[in-house]
């Protein structure tokens, strides 16, 4: 339950416009994270804090948060470098919901709109409670022929892929792509993006979800499981992302780029050498070998070799969201549990048992 105090009812009602001051709260339920560990670390909390908003913050109610492959890995103790002084943690990037409170300085969202949104990777307070706090551009209106369920699934996604394809590789129409493990949310993510954009599309995916990409718009899926990704797919592209980032995986890619290409993973080293080494020496670590990279392409393929990560980018929301609108992005849930339910939500992700997204009920 929500806990209320006069100074922040006092603080509220001049700073937010509210009508209804009561809508705002000193604490509420979230998922937290004590200590890194499996499943069983995670416990729902019935007052956590809430923190003051700053100008251009927004409170949201959840009604729905999704469940990303970084979720896993953040419980587990990937970023311990960065995370463990910070414990404990509320996990989860993506949300649905309802706009309860806004900063002072917000302009585009009021109170009551839906939305959905996504925080970045690095935030400390993530979307497992009752109420979130995000940027203003980190959020927009939710489609009204989407559900709260179905639109926690897409942003943290496809602001992933937005960001390769968009801000880093800057497709146009008429290029083709190929996106190595388009099976995944980022990867479905990525073909649609690139489909609305023009551009052709082939895959490599698990034999699952081979119907899957091809329904989405993939011109050619290759299952890796059972073909030779490089005897089946001949031609070269102009942008090769990689959601799998094994050596092998790179391999492809590079080689099967036109000179002056992209080639874009997901799986940066930049956070695995920090917690091996230390933010001090792996952060410089990281840089230095991403730029070895990046040289050692451009003279060998001449192609263009990128680490790449998910930002807020509110063009991109605002265009995901219109494209979720029409029809043209979609994210599948497989399944959905209560919030109170996430440890066994985040079991049946550990154990590969829904090999799709999951989403968690927020009452």
């Amino acid at each position: 339950m929500w806990r209320l105090t006069g100074r922040w009812r006092r603080r509220l009602r001049p700073a937010l416009g509210f009508r209804d001051a009561s809508t705002a709260a000193m604490a509420c339920r979230a998922v937290v994270l004590p200590r890194f560990g499996g499943p069983e670390v995670l416990e729902m909390r019935p007052a956590v804090g809430v923190p003051d908003l700053k100008p251009r913050d927004v409170l949201v109610r959840a009604r729905a948060v999704s469940i990303n492959p970084l979720d896993l890995r953040m419980r587990s103790g990937y970023g311990r470098s960065i995370f463990e002084p910070l414990l404990p943690l509320i996990l989860g990037r993506d949300i649905s919901g309802e706009v309860a409170a806004v900063g002072s300085s917000v302009s585009s969202l009021t109170v009551g709109q839906e939305v959905f949104g996504a925080l970045h990777p690095t935030a400390v307070r993530g979307t497992y409670a009752d109420y979130a706090i995000l940027s203003e551009d980190e959020l927009t209106m939710k489609p009204p022929s989407v559900t709260h369920v179905e639109a926690s699934a897409i942003p943290f996604a496809a602001l992933t892929a937005w960001r390769a394809l968009k801000s880093t590789a800057r497709i146009t129409k008429g290029q083709r792509l190929l996106v190595l493990g388009g099976g995944g949310a980022v990867g479905l993510a990525a073909i649609q993006l690139s489909v609305a954009a023009g551009c052709s599309v082939s895959t490599t995916c698990g034999s699952k979800s081979i119907d899957r990409v091809l329904e989405v718009g993939a011109e050619q899926a290759v299952d890796y499981t059972a073909e030779d990704t490089e005897s089946a797919i001949k031609e070269q592209f102009d942008v090769v992302l990689d959601t799998i980032g094994i050596p092998e995986t790179e391999r492809i890619g590079i080689n099967l780029l036109k000179k002056g290409g992209h080639y874009m993973t997901l799986q940066g080293e930049a956070a695995s050498l920090a917690d091996r080494y230390g933010l001090a020496i792996g952060l410089p670590a990281a840089t230095a070998i991403l730029l070895k990279k990046q040289m050692q392409y451009r003279y060998s393929h001449g192609i263009e070799y990128w680490w790449t990560y998910m930002r807020a980018d509110a063009e991109g929301l605002d265009e995901i969201g219109r494209l979720s609108e029409a029809g043209k992005l979609k994210i599948p849930v497989e399944k959905t549990f209560p919030i109170t339910q996430v440890r066994e939500a985040h079991e049946v992700k550990d154990k590969r048992l829904v090999p799709g997204k999951v989403v968690l009920e927020v009452d």
